[in-house]
């Protein structure tokens, strides 16, 4: 039997990001492709926009502002659109009302993983904001969410009335600067091989199975 332990896949991502919604499509499909890998799928934070304040920016100002003028944005989206739909996503843009910090979202994330519902989370943060338009700087979205995934929601309630793990947010939103990275979603797999951007789900499917060929010890104590 194998005891192997399993092979590990780091998302960084930010909810805001729609290719990072792609991109978790996109290695769904791969993974599903290799049913014999044993893989853990781990979620970790990352801002595109570290600036944006607690409460949100209407969109069209900072789609405005980030792109000077609707035209440019539409132009720009419309090539993720055609991608999302590829993958199975029919974005909604229009129905969004606010660009949210995201650093909530991402402490929801953290707390969903000792649950174990963490892809659940994720997919249930980006369907809310880029299928239904929904404020993702609201408590009672977050906390609904959290309720709809299985988690303790009094309990996630009252933690984001705390700065509870603000910091180690932050922290971690840091190092993924400091690490380099510059854009997401960005794939670290085995702790050894990254794939920088949605990948195709080959892609990423052909990684998986390189980390697991060239694992010279995969019984091996992690030595961090």
């Amino acid at each position: 039997m194998n005891t192997a332990a399993p092979i590990t896949v780091d998302v960084v991502s930010d909810v805001m990001c729609p290719w990072c919604y792609i991109g978790k499509r996109r290695l769904e499909a791969a993974l599903k492709s290799v049913p014999q890998l044993d893989v853990d799928v781990r979620w970790h934070p990352f801002q595109l926009d570290a600036t944006l304040p607690k409460e949100g920016k209407d969109r069209q100002q900072y789609l405005s502002d980030k792109f000077g003028g609707k035209a440019n944005a539409d132009a720009f989206y419309s090539r993720i659109k055609d991608a999302g739909m590829e993958e199975g996503i029919d974005f909604a843009f229009q129905d969004i009302k606010l660009s949210p910090n995201t650093l909530d979202c991402h402490r929801l994330v953290l707390w969903s993983r000792s649950d174990n519902v963490q892809n659940d989370v994720v997919e249930r943060l980006f369907k809310a904001y880029f299928l239904d338009g929904e404020d993702l700087t609201n408590s009672e979205t977050l906390v609904r969410i959290s309720e709809e995934a299985g988690m303790q929601s009094d309990l996630v309630e009252q933690l984001l009335e705390t700065e509870t793990d603000l910091d180690k947010t932050e922290a971690q939103v840091a190092k993924a600067h400091e690490s380099g990275i510059t854009g997401v979603p960005c794939f670290i797999i085995d702790g050894r091989f990254v794939l920088a951007g949605a990948e195709r789900a080959e892609t990423i499917a052909a990684a998986l199975l390189h980390a697991e060929e060239t694992r010279s010890n995969p019984d091996a104590s992690d030595p961090d």
